[in-house]
């Protein structure tokens, strides 16, 4: 997996990858609202992910995903804040997002145990 030095160069590179949707968490749905699009979390794959940390503020933290759903037939990027500003939902999208399908990307040593 590619490292990036922020989070606008992780977002250009995905982008010109083909990444282009735009995507938010809105409770239980990842979704596309120029095309009207909601995504539970059955509905996409999470390809990749990055985070990062603020420069001036270590509690300003986000984590950009590299999103694909081949029942929309989209790519997408959404980007998320975690640490102390995350999202603490208990929805299935927030599950798959940090744990399903993150945790095989991690290192041995991060991985959540549940």
């Amino acid at each position: 997996m590619k490292a990036y030095n922020n989070l606008v160069e992780a977002t250009n590179d995905l982008m010109k990858r083909g990444y282009t949707a735009n995507l938010s968490l809105e409770g239980d749905t990842v979704d596309d609202k120029e095309k009207d699009i909601h995504m539970a979390a059955d509905d996409f794959e999470i390809d990749e992910f990055h985070r990062f940390e603020g420069a001036s503020n270590p509690s300003d933290m986000s984590i950009v995903y590299a999103v694909t759903s081949r029942k929309y037939n989209l790519k997408g990027i959404l980007v998320n804040a975690y640490g102390t500003y995350a999202n603490n939902s208990t929805s299935a999208i927030e599950a798959k997002l940090h744990h399903h399908q993150v945790s095989h990307n991690l290192k041995s040593e991060d991985r959540p145990t549940v």
